[in-house]
This record gives C-alpha cells, sequence and structure tokens, in this order.
C-alpha cells in the first residue's frame, strides 16, 4: 500500500499560532494571519514542496468559497490538487458536472471533490435550502447519480423526488473525472457513500472506532456490489498534527495550544457544537466531553482541538517517529489516504513534511508525488573563481 497525503487550507476564518475555531454553526476566534490570497498560497507552495498531493478547501457559511478561492490558487501554485468541498444543495447537478469540467481541464487535472450534504438545518436554510438531513443525503443520491452519467457521456433524463433533469448532456467531459471523497456517521451517509464515493472520509477517532467504520462502509459498498475488484472503495481520515524531533516538544506544543484556551471559549463552542445535527460531530464531542483533563484519547491521539473547532477534532501527537507509527497502525485498518493540519499551517507542512514523510518513505510505505529534481552539487569555497589546475 502506497499512502497519500493532503494538506488543508484555512479558508475558515484564517490561520494562526494557536486553535482557530469555529465551524458547525459556530464563530471563527480570531486568527491571526487571515487567510487571503497571499497567504494561502504560501501554505499551497509549502505543501505541493513538502510531497502533499492534494489540500482540503472547507464549505460552509464560515468559510470563503471553496470553488473561487481554489481557482485563484491554481494559478499561484504549480502541481498541488484541491479537494474542493461543496454541497449538492447549493448549485445545479448539470452546472456542478460543468464546473467541474472547466476547473478539471484548465488546471491540467489539479480537482479532487468532497461532497459534504450538510448537517446543519438552520445553516441550509441561509442558502436557502429548507430540506431536513434525510432529504439532503435523498437529493445528493440523486446529484451525484445525474453527475457521474454526465461525466460517463450520457444523456440523461432523470425525474427524481428532489432533482430533475432532461437531455442532459455535457460537451466539456472532465479530464480525468475528479475523484469524489464523502463522509458522514449517519446511517444515510453510509448508503450514499457506499454507492458513489471512490474515497470515504472519517474524522480522526481511536482505531477501534475507525475499524469499525471501515467494516461498516465495505458492508454498505458490498450490498451495493462494490467488491475488491468492481469500483473499490478506498479509505482516507482527516486530522490535526503536532509533529517534533522528540515526543516532549510535541507535547509541550500541545500544552501550549491548550493553555491559550479560556474555560470560557470552550463552553462557548461546546454548547453551539451540542446543537449540531452531525452525527460526526456528536462522536467527536464524545471523545472528550468537554473537559481537559483526558484528552489523550489513544497513545498519540489527542482530542484538545475539538474543545472550540467544529469537525476534525483530533490531532495526532509525538515525534515524528511516534506519528509515523500510529499512521502505520490506521493504515493496516485500510486508510490510504490521510488529510491533515496542524497551527500554523505554513510551519506545520515542514514539521510533518520534513519530519515525518521521510521516515515513511524509508519503510516504503510513501513515496512524493513530485517530481524529481536534479540538485547541483555545492562548489567548494576554495575552488570558486579559480582555475583548475593539472
Amino acid at each position: 500500500m502506497t499512502l497519500r497525503f493532503h494538506w488543508f487550507l484555512p479558508t475558515n476564518g484564517g490561520d494562526g499560532r494557536h486553535v482557530v475555531g469555529g465551524g458547525h454553526g459556530i464563530a471563527a476566534g480570531s486568527p491571526g494571519r487571515p487567510g487571503d490570497i497571499a497567504y494561502l498560497t504560501q501554505v499551497a507552495r509549502a505543501a505541493e514542496d513538502n510531497g502533499f498531493e492534494a489540500a482540503l478547501t472547507p464549505t460552509g457559511a464560515w468559510c470563503e468559497d471553496a470553488w473561487l478561492t481554489t481557482a485563484m490558487l491554481s494559478q499561484t501554485s504549480e502541481r498541488l490538487k484541491f479537494l474542493v468541498a461543496f454541497r449538492p444543495g447549493q448549485v445545479s447537478p448539470f452546472l456542478a458536472a460543468q464546473m467541474a469540467g472547466t476547473f478539471q481541464n484548465l488546471t491540467g487535472g489539479r480537482l479532487l471533490l468532497n461532497v459534504v450534504t450538510g448537517g446543519e438545518s438552520h445553516e441550509q436554510r441561509m442558502y436557502g435550502d429548507f430540506l431536513d438531513k434525510d432529504a439532503r443525503y435523498e437529493r445528493c443520491d440523486e446529484f451525484l447519480e445525474i453527475v457521474r452519467r454526465l461525466w460517463a457521456r450520457e444523456t440523461v433524463d432523470l425525474e427524481g423526488r428532489h432533482l430533475s433533469v432532461a437531455g442532459a448532456s455535457l460537451d466539456q467531459v472532465p479530464s480525468p473525472v475528479p475523484e469524489i471523497y464523502f463522509g458522514g456517521s449517519s446511517p444515510a451517509a453510509g448508503v450514499v457513500a457506499a454507492k458513489h464515493a471512490d474515497v470515504y472520509l472519517t474524522w480522526g477517532e481511536p482505531p477501534a472506532a475507525v475499524a469499525e467504520k471501515v467494516a461498516w462502509i465495505r458492508r454498505l459498498a458490498a450490498e451495493q456490489g462494490r467488491g475488491p475488484d468492481e469500483r473499490p472503495i478506498r479509505f482516507g481520515i482527516r486530522m490535526h498534527t503536532i509533529t517534533r524531533d522528540t515526543t516532549e516538544e510535541a507535547w509541550r506544543e500541545a500544552d501550549r495550544l491548550l493553555a491559550q484556551i479560556s474555560p470560557q471559549a470552550i463552553e462557548q463552542a461546546q454548547a453551539g457544537l451540542r446543537l449540531s445535527e452531525s452525527e460526526g460531530q456528536r462522536r467527536m464531542l464524545d471523545l472528550h466531553g468537554g473537559a481537559t483533563d483526558a484528552l489523550e484519547v489513544y497513545p498519540n491521539v489527542w482530542a484538545g482541538i475539538g474543545l472550540v473547532r467544529g469537525g476534525a477534532g483530533t490531532a495526532l501527537v509525538g515525534s515524528h517517529e511516534e506519528v509515523a507509527d500510529r499512521i502505520q497502525e490506521y493504515a493496516a485498518l485500510g486508510i490510504e489516504e490521510f488529510v491533515l493540519s496542524a497551527y500554523p499551517h505554513l510551519e506545520g507542512a515542514y514539521w510533518f513534511g520534513e519530519g515525518v514523510l521521510p521516515i515513511l518513505e524509508r519503510r516504503g510505505v510513501w513515496k512524493n508525488p513530485a517530481p524529481a529534481r536534479h540538485v547541483n552539487a555545492a562548489v567548494p569555497f576554495r575552488a570558486a573563481g579559480q582555475a583548475v589546475v593539472a
């Protein structure tokens, strides 16, 4: 198994040397570094220079628009792919298929798609979407069926419960067709993921819980006729990282991040996050219960980020060797792709890229996706500018 690593673009409130909270209906904290194109370009270039294949860009009322942001960043970076999060209810399936084709064809195949059905009804209503959660998954199923058929060059006539198209055919089909990433922990989410996803994404939980999810989705995929030889589904995990040269340094950094979060901020964030309709968010909250005294929920797995941040709330914490060990433990469960981040995201890309990835490369489980670069040998100082004497 060759593992794939992706980074994160902090368009959800910016970046900083502390945990930038927010998400799932709660306000983001003060970032320190605004997520503008100049800074996001630095993050993107750091990610591609350190061996990351793609970067996830989130979606939501608290984020910059992922399509527009990544289209801009595709022109200020070289080869990094963009895992663009988008919500099916906010755009028609034909337009989404067309947008994906445009993005893919004009960037040379640098698009991946993270389908987010939407876990918060009050936020969905801000966008004019008044369906309940189960109906949103029904619509998402119809949406992805239409999009995939358009990408297969079919002429689509479909009259569904939520979506309908007539005589739909796409002239500019994306090449290659972008892979679809899909997450969700509810029964409705599992069915849609098993049917349509190329990669099922889970937020970082202890290995036993992740193993249960992998088995659950594999069973549902088999029921859809997707066996090992028929468009097999892959698995990914979304986590933060705090990796340093030594164990002690890493945990000091985790303690520093925690010390900057006030009890009032935790209380306020937890009250907002408990209102979430997301099953995945509930599972994140259950890892710590809002308390700060038992945040290491598994060796090197720390739930402190989730005290104030919605969505992915756990971090891999430890020395580079320890983090590499834990990654391989998740890989043994079937996890092939890791969508990672750190605070700050710029420096974090270097900590992980220079510290952990070389270890995984030596162990034979990762290969840098970037083309090899020729490095000129250094010129000896004494010989510089001098003629060579035989």
